[in-house]
């Protein structure tokens, strides 16, 4: 990004932003209605979850079917007006998630999608969508696969389940819920039936002008329009014949009837349609259309167009340019063909808006100098965080007790490759076939290469795929490479050939040299680019949605964008991340929990403690393990899932069984290892329900349980309080997920999407907006979390005051930490005015003043080196001089400070 860009986009930086997951049952007027509070809690912008028109019912809104409209469902455009002016008048502005990978399929929703079920390639908005229209088998060649049905197509045509319907002059194609329209041009032959029936001539010539469309298949624009404009006439005619002459009803309806009784002649209406209807599973093997992950229901768009681009986010780009929107949270780049020129193309159309992209990065990966974005949407910030309050000393015993217990590798990395290998074969198989299709062509082209076989060359690509080290690359054809990309191909390269010796070296580095754009050529290129749109989804459902559920050693490193393989965050590592973020990203987005993580933060910081106590952990992991083996059922669940189990009610209780059940349920399907989504074991999923049910009801575990909790209530308050004022202070834009200002034991969603309360929040505000330390610590044990509240509220409304301190350009330094207990706090200093003590690894502080306020020894002699002047703790109340300043005291009032100079 230009150092001008850079500027424009800095200014229009939110100050804190506050996450809502917008539904039908909490949308724009509850927006609205929590304005003043949001207000008063401190941040400057409501970031929206996406709010244009989703399909129906939808819970989150990344299924959008219409980008022209503001979602009905949510208020429509009145109560979006009004949200925009509650929001105006407490002086806050919108930050807003869009999506520009995919749309959702489903039916009539998306006008865009029943137009190209409805014409085929000849569709106004066939290139809109990432279709394969050419296909590679006959039965798919220029018609959409729609895997719909719950069983084979012909079982349930000759069922019935499977019907044509008119309605009103067109007609459409039924199965139960699912609606898929019917090509004029193939209503001639019902439609003759019908003429014959009735004697209407009429009817007879509208049924041949509508056989003489020009066939879905000529795209050239003569055709196209030509097809469009006969078809909306001859619509119109035959809507005002059916008006006018019931006789004519009757024949058409008595012609749809003898069709839906005659399986051959259904098939026969249906095989001319420009879509194939199938079994759902098809999908995994044939799908034409690159799709979000595994995902059949969401069809990529073509973004890299631009009428694409244009139509997709004119209300948008509206909605910016008006001022009710001056940020946007890009949803899922890495799907795009090319993320940087749409990226581009978006920084341009909002003449600068901030922008933040949800790019997971894996460890020491940067994002792309070139992009034009604030930062990512945080999850790189999350773990660097949550790293730093796991204790490396328990990384020896704790995988020692994973292994044993549940029989786990000690290898993570290998883990991952092995899932990546799995949802490449299971449910990404026609995704890595296309990449293979493109690969034989490729290859054909070459005298050297032409030889390989289609297997050979299936074997090696996924090898490649699944040795990849990150999401993917961003090779641009007709740009040079960059060093970092074409070093990335080549450890993947270099990987595979050395997990495959079976295979041909040389057909490897062939390969590597097509994806670094080093062999010209359409198929090459093309090659190149499907390899990065694949690599992506490989990885999330691989590493994210498989491995992360089945390597459990210390599950709150099993986080989006996290290496559970890495155990931990160095607390020199987390000055250099934020002294780089400070000068390159200084408006990223900081989150803490998020709609997608995997558990909230509050259960990554109870759950991190068990790091430190791995000793005790073990005994009760064993305890527990043989007071529950009566409740298994024929030996299972397995230890894996049992292991799981206890980790999740450490780091969650107390839960419901309901809410335990779900989560599980969940866990072992996502695991892939005995059941799945797709292939689900109801003999394993009914055992693991019953056995979770059996613990949860087990008076004497649960008693063993809470006691074992009770020892972590407190610390791992002490590190959720140390995470939120890391996070409201370090470079970047803090954000605040939906209700995670009080305590949140929330799990994966949809757990973390529960209704929150906010006239209780409201009433905790109030409560602590004038207390001091005192009033709000050490917490009741039952507290409700208004001591999060309040160092939010605290913390917000220093960024406020010293603005300077935060802003793009300010700086952020370390400071030096001594005495015997040094390891067990972070400390640094923003641009000389404000400065932040954080403890950690508090479990091996003992008792005392961070704890919770007994009295006692705790930090001892241990000091921190503060920046001469005047110092005031904005927590604790207390005032410094700079210099070495002892965190006995510093630290008496309240377990952290946040030093304002002056």
């Amino acid at each position: 990004m230009q150092p001008a860009d850079r500027q424009r986009a800095e200014e229009m930086a939110p100050r804190a932003t506050y996450r809502v997951q917008l539904h039908a049952g909490f949308g724009f007027d509850d927006v609205a209605a929590i304005s003043g509070y949001l207000a008063d809690l401190g941040v400057s912008h409501v970031y929206c979850s996406p709010y244009l028109q989703a399909a129906a019912g939808s819970t989150h809104g990344y299924d959008v079917v219409d980008h022209r409209r503001l979602n009905g469902e949510l208020g429509g455009p009145e109560a979006f007006g009004r949200m925009t002016q509650a929001l105006a008048a407490h002086g806050l502005s919108q930050v807003v998630d869009i999506v520009p990978n995919h749309m959702a399929a489903v039916g009539r929703e998306n006008p865009w999608w029943w137009d190209v079920l409805e014409n085929g390639p000849s569709s106004r908005w066939a290139d809109a969508f990432d279709i394969d229209w050419g296909g590679t088998a006959e039965a798919t060649g220029n018609r959409v696969l729609l895997p719909i049905l719950g069983d084979h197509y012909g079982r349930l045509l000759e069922a019935g389940d499977i019907r044509l319907v008119r309605n009103g002059p067109a007609f459409e194609v039924h199965y139960f819920e699912h609606a898929v329209p019917v090509s004029p041009r193939t209503l001639d032959v019902v439609l003759t039936r019908a003429a014959a029936r009735c004697g209407s001539d009429e009817l007879a010539t509208l049924a041949s002008a509508l056989g003489r469309l020009p066939p879905a298949t000529a795209t050239d624009r003569h055709s196209v329009r030509e097809r469009h404009r006969d078809k909306f006439v001859l619509g119109r005619l035959l809507g005002r014949l059916l008006d006018e002459q019931p006789e004519v009803v009757a024949a058409v309806d008595d012609a749809v009837a003898s069709t839906n009784a005659d399986p051959d002649a259904l098939d026969a209406l249906i095989a001319r349609q420009n879509y194939r209807l199938a079994h759902w599973r098809v999908a995994s093997e044939e799908l034409d259309y690159r799709r979000f992950f595994d995902i059949s229901t969401l069809v990529g768009l073509r973004m890299e167009l631009a009428h694409v681009f244009e139509e997709t986010h004119e209300l948008i780009l509206g909605l910016v340019a008006g001022g009710d929107v001056t940020g946007l949270r890009v949803d899922h780049p890495d799907g795009l063909r090319d993320p940087e020129a749409y990226l581009c193309r978006l920084f341009e159309a909002t003449a600068g808006a901030w922008i933040v992209v949800e790019k997971i990065l894996e460890p020491g990966e940067e994002l792309p100098p070139a992009w034009p974005v604030a930062g990512t949407t945080g999850y790189d910030f999350l773990n660097l965080v949550g790293g730093i309050f796991v204790d490396p000393s328990g990384e020896k015993p704790l995988t020692e007790l994973h292994s044993r217990f549940t029989g786990a590798p000690d290898d993570y990395a290998e883990v991952v490759r092995e899932k990546k290998h799995l949802v490449m074969h299971e449910t990404l198989a026609a995704d890595v076939r296309r990449i293979v299709d493109l690969a034989v062509v490729a290859c054909d082209r070459h005298r050297r290469f032409r030889d390989y076989t289609r297997p050979e060359l299936a074997a090696a690509i996924t090898e490649l795929v699944a040795c990849f080290p990150v999401y993917r690359t961003y090779f641009r054809p007709g740009q040079p490479p960059t060093d970092v990309d074409v070093a990335r191909v080549g450890t993947a390269v270099a990987e595979a050939r050395s997990r495959r010796p079976d295979l041909d070296p040389d057909l490897f580095g062939l390969l590597g040299d097509v994806l670094t754009l080093g062999v010209p050529g359409q198929a090459e290129e093309e090659l190149a680019v499907r390899f990065q749109q694949l690599t992506s989804p490989v990885m999330a459902k691989g590493a994210e949605d498989t491995a992360f559920y089945c390597w459990r050693r210390l599950v709150s490193l099993n986080e989006v964008g996290g290496d559970p393989g890495r155990f931990g965050t160095g607390v020199e590592e987390f000055h250099r991340w934020n002294s780089r973020a400070a000068t390159d990203y200084p408006s990223t987005m900081l989150a803490l929990s998020t709609h997608d993580t995997k558990r909230s933060a509050d259960v990554r910081a109870r759950i991190s403690l068990l790091s430190e106590i791995p000793d005790q952990w073990a005994l009760a992991v064993r305890r527990w393990s043989a007071l529950n083996e009566a409740h298994k059922v024929d030996g299972l669940p397995d230890r894996g899932a049992e292991y799981l189990l206890y980790q999740t009610l450490v780091g969650a209780w107390p839960l419901s069984t309901e809410r335990a059940v779900a989560y599980m349920d969940k866990a072992a399907r996502e695991a892939k290892e005995h059941t799945s989504w797709t292939r689900p074991d109801p003999v394993y999923d009914q055992a693991l329900r019953t056995f979770v049910e059996a613990v949860m009801a087990d008076p004497g575990f649960s008693a063993d349980l809470a006691a074992f909790v009770a020892h972590l209530v407190r610390p791992g308050r002490v590190t959720s309080l140390a995470q939120v004022l890391v996070a409201m202070t370090a470079p970047g834009v803090p954000d605040l997920y939906q209700g995670s200002e009080l305590w949140d034991l929330s799990l994966v969603d949809p757990d973390n999407r529960r209704p929150v309360d906010y006239d209780a929040r409201r009433r905790a505000l109030d409560q602590v907006s004038s207390a001091g330390p005192t009033d709000v610590w050490p917490p009741d044990p039952a507290c409700d979390g208004t001591t999060k509240l309040w160092l939010i509220h605290r913390a917000l409304a220093v960024r406020r005051e010293r603005a300077a301190a935060f802003a793009p350009g300010s700086s952020y330094d370390a400071l030096e930490v001594s005495g015997d207990k040094a390891d067990h706090a972070v400390a640094y200093c923003r641009n000389a005015q404000v400065a932040v003590v954080v403890p950690r690894l508090v479990m091996g502080l003992g008792r005392g003043a961070p704890l919770g306020g007994e009295s006692g020894p705790s930090w001892g002699e241990t000091t921190v080196t503060v920046p001469p002047g005047r110092w005031t703790d904005a927590l604790g109340g207390g005032v410094v001089e700079g210099g070495e300043v002892g965190l006995d005291g510093l630290l008496s009032q309240f377990p952290m400070a946040l030093l304002v100079a002056g």
